[in-house]
C-alpha cells in the first residue's frame, strides 16, 4: 500500500513536490530521506525540504532558488503517465458542476482512460459515493488503477473500476440503477440505450466527445431515444493573461478546443419530451 500524501502541513518523507525555478519550469521530485535532486544548476538534498512548510525557497548547490509545493491535483494529472489522453482539468471541472456530481451520489464512468477523470469524481463523491468505472482495455485500465493509487495512495473504497464492455452492463450489475452517468469514448451514441435503462429517472447523462460528427451522432441518438430532454452541447475554452503594468496583455497561447461537452436528463418511464420550439428562417 502506498503511503497517502498529505495536503497540508510540513513536507514529509513519501511526499511528491513540485519544483518551480525562476523560468517558471516545474520539475517533480518523491521525497526520500538521504537522497538528493540533481539539475543543471546543481544539486538540491531532500532532507533540506523534509520538515519544511509548503511555501519553501530552497537553494541548489550553485545557488539557484527553488520554490516548493506539494502538488495538487491538476499538477499531477498533467504529469502523470498515461496510455489514453486525460480529460483536461478545465473540462473535468465543468463535468463535475454541470453534472451535479454530489456526495454521495452513484456515479458510473465509461472509459475509465487513463484514471484522470476518476480521480475528481471519486473526491465529489465523497466517503458515502459510489464510482463504477468500466474500461474496455486493459492496458488503460492498469494505467487509470495506478494513477488512481498513486494519487489518493491506496484503492479508494468508493471505487469500483471494471475491465469490460459497458453495453453489456445491467442495473443488476451496478447493485442498482445510478444517478450520473459520464462517457468518455468513442462511439458513445452505442451506449445510450443502456445508459437510459441504468439511470434514474431525473438522472443526469454527460458525454466529452472530440470531434463535430461526434458531437452530431451523440445529439441526434438522445433525440431519437425520446427518453431525455433536449441535449445541450457546448465546449470550455480558458486564455490566462499576462499581467506587468502596461504590457498587460492575453497570452499568446490558450488552451483551446479540446472536446465537447453533452448534457441531458433522463426523463421518467413513458414520458415523451416536449417538442423544441426552433425559430422559423427567414
Amino acid at each position: 500500500m502506498r503511503a497517502r500524501m498529505p495536503y497540508s502541513g510540513p513536507f514529509q518523507a513519501g511526499d511528491r513536490v513540485q519544483l518551480t525555478d525562476a523560468k517558471r519550469r516545474h520539475f517533480t521530485i518523491i521525497l526520500e530521506p538521504g537522497s538528493s535532486y540533481h539539475t543543471h544548476r546543481g544539486q538540491i538534498p531532500h532532507d533540506e525540504i523534509i520538515g519544511a512548510d509548503e511555501g519553501t525557497v530552497v537553494q541548489s548547490t550553485m545557488g539557484s532558488d527553488f520554490l516548493c509545493f506539494r502538488h495538487l491535483m491538476v499538477d499531477h494529472v498533467l504529469s502523470m503517465p498515461r496510455g489514453a489522453a486525460v480529460i483536461y482539468p478545465k473540462d473535468s471541472a465543468q463535468i463535475l458542476v454541470e453534472g451535479d456530481i454530489f456526495p454521495g451520489a452513484r456515479v458510473l464512468e465509461a472509459g475509465a482512460g487513463s484514471g484522470a477523470l476518476s480521480m475528481a469524481l471519486l473526491r465529489a463523491i465523497g466517503h458515502e459515493g459510489k464510482l463504477i468505472s468500466y474500461e474496455i482495455r486493459e492496458d488503460h485500465l492498469e494505467f487509470a488503477v495506478n494513477n488512481v493509487e498513486e494519487y489518493f495512495g491506496q484503492r479508494p473504497a468508493t471505487w469500483d473500476p471494471r475491465l469490460g464492455d459497458l453495453k453489456d452492463a445491467t442495473v443488476e450489475d451496478l447493485g442498482g440503477p445510478v444517478d450520473r452517468i459520464v462517457l468518455d469514448m468513442l462511439e458513445p451514441w452505442e451506449c445510450l440505450e443502456v445508459s437510459k435503462n441504468l439511470l434514474i429517472p431525473g438522472g443526469v447523462f454527460m458525454t466529452y466527445v472530440a470531434t463535430v460528427p461526434q458531437l452530431m451522432k451523440v445529439m441526434e441518438g438522445l433525440r431519437e431515444l425520446q427518453c431525455f430532454t433536449e441535449p445541450r452541447a457546448w465546449e470550455s475554452l480558458i486564455r490566462d493573461w499576462k499581467v506587468e503594468g502596461l504590457a498587460t496583455r492575453p497570452e499568446h497561447r490558450m488552451n483551446a478546443h479540446t472536446a465537447f461537452l453533452v448534457m441531458a436528463r433522463r426523463l421518467a418511464d413513458g414520458v415523451t419530451p416536449p417538442r423544441p420550439q426552433r425559430r422559423a428562417r427567414r
